[in-house]
């Protein structure tokens, strides 16, 4: 044990473990909302893409429509055709098509920076899993050189 330092209990090293394990158990939530926000940013900028992509296209343009499951039909698309866009709890409305370029378009900035906002909060959490681990390890080291309980 270093001088001017009170001993470690066993019960300070306990709850150090459970919040050790808490704090993975949140960086692993994170991680997984992390991978849910990347694909939602993903099928955005696909989207977007698509949609200025019709824009891009000659008018009599044979195009490859998804359907999903990767299938897809061979169609055309009227350019003054409103666009059907969801607008959450299954709702989904028609809007021309340049406002539906603008709302994916702000969607998408809002996904970027709840991404930003959730990365931060990993790196946050990251540092006191580093922190919390090497205060254990510190421990484990000075309990074996100051005494070798457990060992024959």
């Amino acid at each position: 044990m270093s001088a001017g330092r009170a001993p470690v209990t066993e019960q300070e090293v306990q709850e150090d473990l459970l919040r050790l394990d808490a704090y993975r158990n949140q960086l692993n939530a994170l991680l997984q909302q992390h991978q849910i926000l990347s694909a939602s940013r993903q099928d955005h900028v696909r989207a977007r893409e698509s949609l200025e992509g019709i824009d891009r296209a000659p008018p009599s343009a044979e195009l490859l429509l998804p359907l999903g499951g990767e299938t897809f039909v061979r169609g055309s698309v009227d350019r003054d055709a409103p666009v059907l866009v969801g607008v959450g709890s299954g709702i989904v409305v028609e809007m021309e098509r340049p406002k539906v370029v603008e709302l994916v378009a702000q969607r998408t900035t809002r996904i970027e920076q709840a991404l930003h906002d959730l990365e931060g909060q990993m790196t946050a959490l990251d540092e006191r899993i580093q922190a919390l681990s090497q205060r254990l390890d510190s421990i484990a080291r000075e309990s074996g050189a100051s005494s070798d309980v457990g060992s024959d």
